[in-house]
């Protein structure tokens, strides 16, 4: 009879594994491992793609947001300057019309030297100003025909719906209009400001 010696350091609890098995078992762990590195990299795709997403949105809300400023910034550039335009505008009528009225005959004056000028043949000139300025204006005018040298017959009349400083010098075939009025108009006409024109009676 033959004995088989008892093997104390068997462990029977662990059976042995099969080669193929344990070949089977290599192929599934690496084909896990190879799964979970693509869930890695794909989770880390997908989470960079939303980064991206919400990236571009940020600097389109960004820009969009921006570009709202610079419009109100231009908005209320434009006012500020309409605004220092008008003021300007009105303080320089006042000041000028301040002038005017303090020495009408100034630009009555000025009327009549570019009018004189060219008239030295011309038989006749009225002078139309405001009624209150007829006396002075023709004691100015005869100074100027001397000193122009204009032999012309000088008519002098009043005008009540004519400002201090407005003039109308007239003689055959033309004449000079001195507008306060339409000047200021020009003026702010061409500073794009609307103008408002006395009404006349």
């Amino acid at each position: 009879m033959n004995a088989r010696p008892f093997l104390f350091d068997t462990d029977f609890r662990r059976p042995q594994a099969s080669p193929a098995a344990a070949a089977a078992a290599q192929e599934l762990a690496a084909a896990t491992g190879a799964a979970h590195a693509r869930g890695v990299q794909e989770g880390r795709a997908q989470a960079e793609a939303q980064a991206q997403g919400r990236l571009s949105d940020a600097l389109t809300r960004l820009s969009l947001a921006a570009a709202g400023l610079l419009a109100q910034a231009d908005a209320q550039d434009s006012e500020r300057e309409a605004q220092a335009i008008a003021v300007a505008t009105l303080l320089a009528t006042r000041i000028a019309g301040e002038a005017l009225d303090a020495r009408p005959l100034a630009v009555i004056g000025e009327a009549a030297r570019t009018a004189l000028q060219h008239l030295r043949g011309v038989p006749h000139l009225v002078v139309r100003v405001n009624d209150a300025l007829v006396e002075e204006t023709e004691a100015l005018m005869k100074g100027l025909a001397r000193e122009r040298g204009y032999e012309g017959r000088l008519v002098v009349l009043g005008e009540p719906d004519l400002l201090p400083g407005d003039a109308r010098l007239e003689w055959a075939d033309g004449g000079i209009v001195r507008d306060r009025a339409r000047i200021e108009a020009a003026c702010l006409d061409a500073l794009g400001l609307t103008p408002v024109l006395p009404t006349r009676s």
